[in-house]
């Protein structure tokens, strides 16, 4: 079912950036440059704890070579970020960009399609539903159920909802699914995306729909403290490794945009864009999946601006990345191998 959605509906050929221009030199620059400060503060480390110890000639010899070497790392990262910032970052901001808005008549006069995912989100699933369909620019709201064995599915009907059930497991794949059940209908030239647990709001469409006329995809970011409620599973760990996450992708595809937020759930896509971006998604990545939306969506041209958007404390228990630190640790962690190597599945 996917492969025949996918092919009917991409027409253009996705235009992947000019590699030269766009290795993320500063990204590695940065790394290796942490990695030689590091090895320098073991070495320094190692000096005091000699000298307060008698551990003879040979460990003396080795803490010479640690302090010495430290060096090389620094020097290289040193270098790469150089070059990054003084020759290739002029390039980079070639990229494109519609300062001055990009729209249509249509575009104007359009309606959304919302889809939202659920996964045992009966408790929430039917107030998320109600808001969305209340809001005046909603056509139709799709919710897609992850295999959930509660009420999920009859309450989002209940409300209005068009449901369905993805039975492969994953958020990947309930995403995925997501956005191929908004393709396939024809009206929906712009694609709301976000999930059924009450974390976000209908209302913050209309901040979208301001910043759409200069995007392909507009990335909702939580990393606004006003605009944040106290009480939220994004612990101040998470919070902040989110936004460091966020500048990881930002430094790897320098000159292309700010990010802040890789783990939000609402965005909003213009139909083309997610038509020439869907080929090059991988469904099989689970928790981490917005992170590789949005690298993959840099990495292919689209492109993408953040919209701050109100975030609220869930309704329900929380199944996600966010349902504990060390959970979110685990999740940041693969965020960042992707950034670093790639998305398993990744077409090149």
């Amino acid at each position: 079912m996917g492969s025949s959605v996918i092919s009917s509906q991409t027409s253009r050929p996705v235009q992947v950036i000019k590699q030269e221009w766009h290795a993320p030199f500063l990204l590695w620059g940065i790394t290796i440059a942490i990695i030689g400060f590091a090895t320098y503060l073991f070495g320094i480390l190692l000096s005091i704890l000699r000298l307060c110890l008698p551990l003879g000639p040979a460990v003396y010899a080795w803490n010479q070579l640690i302090i010495w070497y430290s060096g090389v790392p620094t020097t290289v990262g040193v270098l790469l970020c150089a070059i990054d910032l003084l020759f290739m970052l002029p390039k980079k901001r070639q990229s494109p960009r519609w300062v001055e808005g990009n729209e249509s008549g249509e575009f104007q006069r359009s309606r959304v399609t919302v889809v939202l995912t659920a996964y045992n989100d009966e408790e929430s699933i039917g107030a998320a539903v109600k808001d969305f369909c209340q809001h005046p620019s909603v056509e139709r709201v799709i919710v897609i159920s992850n295999n959930s064995s509660d009420r999920t599915m009859e309450r989002a009907e209940e409300a209005g909802a068009l449901v369905y059930n993805e039975t492969k497991p994953g958020y990947g794949q309930c995403v995925y699914r997501c956005l191929l059940e908004a393709l396939r209908w024809e009206d929906a030239s712009i694609i709301v995306l976000c999930e059924g647990d009450c974390t976000f709001r209908a209302r913050d469409i209309d901040k979208f729909m301001a910043y759409l006329p200069h995007a392909e995809i507009v990335n909702g970011t939580r990393i606004v403290e006003q605009l944040r409620a106290y009480e939220t599973q994004l612990n101040t760990f998470m919070y902040y490794g989110n936004f460091f996450v966020g500048k990881l992708l930002e430094v790897k595809h320098l000159g292309r945009g700010t990010f802040t937020d890789v783990g939000t759930t609402y965005k909003v896509l213009r139909r083309e864009a997610l038509e020439r971006l869907l080929p090059y998604l991988n469904p099989n990545v689970n928790l981490e999946f917005n992170a590789h939306f949005l690298d993959t969506a840099l990495r292919v041209g689209i492109i993408t601006v953040e919209c701050p958007v109100t975030f609220h404390p869930r309704v329900g228990l929380s199944k996600g990345g966010n349902v504990n630190t060390l959970r979110a640790l685990s999740v940041g962690l693969r965020m960042m191998r992707g950034i670093f190597f790639g998305w398993a599945g990744d077409a090149h």
